[in-house]
């Protein structure tokens, strides 16, 4: 096989994430024919179908080369960071990724604190679930991130990442004020399964899951909600038209309508991390923000 060109590998990155050879084209400032023959060539050199066409789908020997340019990609971004150390760290730009709970409130004050302490350095923030966080940050497209996992569903540590642990994150249950369980100082998960839910897959937990972690099939969603804004959620319970569970992290302080009592049986458990590149030497700015923000949320879970 003749030597790959890492340019050629990342035209093929770009149309299978995209989806396409226009939205590639587009995105690199090629023409859609230019990303046609540079996938052509990558085939010709591997000697290996890379591409299905129609639709655009990856092969397996497209997944290999996939897999070579994010190691690509994340050495570079690698190198670059430790560059950026050895200069100091204390100028430049800051990618930052974090997750509902935190994107609107914790992330803003660690970067307040970090302007104080480093005018010169510019953050950039991106409100992003775990997955797309790691993928960014391995991509080079993001330099620091909050992410998290569960107990009862952890995800594996994302490789050449670093994950820090920074904060224990406790399920709530979450009841309308009124609620004839508002009055228990904890609530069991199984006393729930007769209430109406709200299914908000990207604001709280699912149902199916909970179900299984309470033994039973009585969790039944009444209300459907299609986003990731927690106070929809919380407006929905105020209103007394359901219950939810929600992580202590994604309930704000003096909620109207709402109690919170925590979970058990069993007792849920969100983890929170900080993620980043794994170098020997990391700007001295990102460290600091990096702590600022494992301060803020232990400050708010605590």
């Amino acid at each position: 096989m003749q030597t790959l060109d890492p340019r050629l590998l990342a035209t093929l990155e770009a149309v299978v994430r995209n989806g396409s050879f226009n939205a590639a084209a587009q995105e690199l400032g090629y023409t859609a024919p230019a990303v046609s023959q540079q996938v052509a060539e990558l085939e010709r050199r591997s000697g290996l179908r890379l591409l299905e066409r129609r639709p655009v789908r990856v092969t397996p020997a497209g997944q290999v080369l996939l897999d070579a340019e994010e190691g690509v990609r994340s050495a570079l971004s690698a190198a670059s960071m430790e560059l950026d150390a050895l200069r100091a760290g204390t100028a430049g730009r800051i990618r930052l990724g974090a997750f509902a709970s935190t994107a609107g409130v914790l992330a803003p004050r660690a970067l307040a604190e970090l302007h104080t302490a480093y005018p010169d350095v510019r953050v950039s923030l991106s409100q992003l679930e775990p997955e797309s966080s790691h993928t960014r940050i391995k991509r080079g497209d993001l330099d620091l991130a909050l992410t998290y996992d569960y107990d009862f569903i952890p995800l594996p540590p994302p490789r050449t990442l670093r994950r820090t642990l920074v904060a224990h994150d406790p399920v709530m249950a979450v009841l309308p004020a009124g609620h004839e369980l508002a009055s228990r100082h904890a609530i069991d998960l199984a006393s729930l399964a007769s209430e109406t839910w709200i299914a908000a897959p990207d604001a709280a937990l699912r149902l199916d899951l909970l179900a299984q972690l309470a033994k039973t099939s009585g969790f039944e969603a009444r209300m459907e909600y299609e986003g990731n804004d927690f106070n929809t959620v919380l407006g929905f319970v105020a209103a007394g038209m359901s219950v939810a569970v929600l992580p202590r992290l994604a309930l704000p302080e003096g909620a109207p309508g709402v109690v919170a009592r925590p979970l058990v049986e069993p007792a849920l458990t969100r983890f929170i991390y900080t993620v980043r590149i794994d170098t020997r030497h990391t700007p001295r700015a990102l460290l600091v923000l990096e702590r600022m923000l494992a301060e803020q949320v232990r400050a708010a879970v605590s």
